[in-house]
């Protein structure tokens, strides 16, 4: 596979997690370079520290100490604007909650909702997404929330 994903961005607090998903998004060899951080405060430093190197996608954690994955989109979106809204955002969470998926949906920049564990089918799916092939309904809205791997109709 060639690469899809100039660069992506995960923000997990989950030490064992970002273990996990580093090995799986490496073996992928769709991502070229990954940038990690345990805190959304951390992402929002490196965006800020780093404007001249546009994010392709974000995996973003839900359930987060201090700030939440909601709360960094909220941030986000608050101080990048339109510059923000050109990452594909995919969240990431352990959330059963039809509120967390709904409140997504809010966030048009959120482009698909993954149950954790994170899988190398959900990298495809997130490269594809970025490279523009992906054309189904971006959240799944048809599935139930615990649908971890349904994969997104085509046209």
């Amino acid at each position: 596979m060639t690469t899809q994903i100039r660069k992506m961005m995960l923000v997990d607090d989950n030490e064992a997690d970002t273990f996990l998903y580093r090995l799986i998004i490496e073996e992928s060899g769709l991502v070229e370079n990954l940038v990690v951080c345990n805190l959304a405060e951390q992402a929002l430093d490196h965006l800020r520290e780093n404007p001249g190197e546009p994010i392709d996608a974000i995996l973003l954690d839900i359930r987060m100490p201090r700030m939440s994955g909601f709360e960094f989109m909220e941030a986000a979106l608050a101080e990048f604007g339109t510059d923000f809204t050109k990452v594909v955002v995919v969240m990431l969470t352990t959330s059963l909650d039809p509120s967390d998926r709904a409140r997504a949906q809010q966030f048009p920049m959120i482009k698909h909702y993954f149950e954790k564990p994170l899988t190398h089918e959900q990298i495809e799916t997130t490269a594809a997404i970025v490279a523009g092939s992906h054309r189904a309904d971006p959240l799944q809205r048809d599935q139930p929330p615990h649908s971890a791997s349904a994969k997104p109709s085509g046209d």
